[in-house]
């Protein structure tokens, strides 16, 4: 085997770890700080003025280190471009919200138009510049695709947005969207490697700029990564199981991120059709089981633990 492939997960690291020290007083220079809710989990207030958009150190590690890659390995270009272009939507997000005290944010409007430019240019690239087809892996049925035609773009729109929000669902305990991301990660790279896929770089660029990031994220965070992270590694997570043909498996390894988001649909609706009953404590449903009395820590282990097996049942799938 080649351990030149694992290089990229080696450089990503050692930015990530470097650029943390410098970075993080920076954003609290800056007054980068989370403002907590009143109404939230009350452990969480304590939490208050730790700098967030610390995603810019996961994106920053990723770039870097894919770019000594681009030249022997094209198809990394749209993942990059997915994975920076809602990075990108993240950090707006979050300056309007930590620096021009735009409680909001973006309106959701503006988020959604944003996120519909991307995946539409991602659509467009995949169609038009690389070979990858759009039919998809079908798990547990030994290798067959099912291409779907034209319906494939409509469905890639709701699988990229999706996904995106859905670890922007999971980012609200220290370390929990870091530590279910590498693993989906990891997964990838296993399945890129074994597929030569010629995607490696950015897969073990992501692995390596998260496990960096995880020193400085696991409970008690010193920084969280803000929408500039989850929705980076959204776009990440979605892009590269495009160019993979494995849109089908995001449902398996990033069964946590579905969860989250039906979580948060189910009370929505439910709230609004019953006048104001719950069944959750509180969504997203990380924080129905810290109300249940779970630690963070807990709740982060757990998932992850959950995650990793479903990566594993994702990989005996293929």
């Amino acid at each position: 085997m080649d351990y030149k492939v694992f290089v990229p997960v080696l450089i990503a690291f050692a930015l990530s770890v470097v650029m943390g020290p410098l970075i993080i007083p920076v954003l609290r220079k800056l007054k980068m700080g989370q403002t907590e809710r009143e109404d939230g989990v009350k452990s969480h207030l304590k939490k208050a003025g730790t700098p967030t958009m610390g995603g810019v150190i996961i994106l920053i590690s990723v770039v870097v280190t894919s770019v000594f890659y681009i030249k022997d390995y094209p198809k990394v270009i749209p993942i990059l471009f997915v994975t920076l272009g809602f990075g990108l939507i993240g950090f707006l997000d979050d300056y309007l919200k930590v620096v021009m005290r735009r409680s909001d944010g973006l309106y959701p409007k503006q988020k959604m138009a944003l996120q519909i430019v991307v995946t539409a240019i991602f659509a467009f690239y995949m169609v038009k510049f690389t070979d990858v087809s759009l039919a998809m892996l079908i798990p547990f049925t030994g290798g067959k695709y099912w291409n779907i035609g034209w319906l494939a773009i409509p469905v890639m729109f709701f699988a990229v947005i999706g996904t995106v929000n859905g670890v922007n669902f999971t980012d609200g305990l220290d370390g929990l969207a870091s530590s279910v991301t590498v693993l989906v990660a990891t997964f990838f790279t296993v399945v890129a490697i074994g597929t030569k896929s010629g995607i490696e770089p950015v897969t073990c660029a992501v692995v390596g700029a998260l496990l960096g990031f995880l020193l400085f994220n696991v409970y008690p965070a010193s920084v969280f990564m803000g929408d500039t992270g989850s929705l980076a590694l959204g776009g990440f997570v979605a892009s590269t199981a495009y160019m993979l043909q494995m849109p089908i498996f995001i449902i398996v390894v990033g069964m946590i991120y579905l969860v989250e988001v039906l979580s948060v649909m189910i009370q929505v609706t439910y709230f609004k059709k019953t006048g104001g009953k719950r069944i959750f404590k509180m969504a997203p449903i990380h924080h129905h089981f810290e109300l249940c009395g779970w630690s963070e820590t807990r709740v982060v282990a757990v998932f992850s633990i959950i995650t990793a097996i479903l990566c594993l049942i994702a990989l005996m799938a293929m």
